[in-house]
């Protein structure tokens, strides 16, 4: 009789403990997701990939445009076509 009770004890002190571990740990998560979703967090992580996608366009388009002069002055040179002043 004392074992059970002593399993009894155990059982409920354990499943007491685990209930509040993850009461605190779903608080935690929905307290989280809520500031990472809210309006404010959304547009300050908004502008900051724009801007990086911003600065990323910018380069890609500064290659391409040297790229094409590269290109451009190695087929006048080919075909002898003047170059442009």
């Amino acid at each position: 009789m004392f074992k059970r009770v002593i399993w009894w004890t155990t059982g409920a002190t354990m499943g007491a403990a685990g209930s509040l571990w993850a009461q605190r740990k779903v608080k935690k998560t929905v307290q989280t997701t809520i500031e990472k979703y809210s309006p404010p967090a959304v547009a300050h992580r908004a502008v900051d990939r724009a801007k990086a996608i911003g600065g990323d366009l910018r380069s890609v388009v500064d290659e391409g445009r040297a790229a094409q002069a590269d290109k451009e002055l190695e087929l006048r040179d080919r075909f002898r076509v003047p170059r442009r002043p």
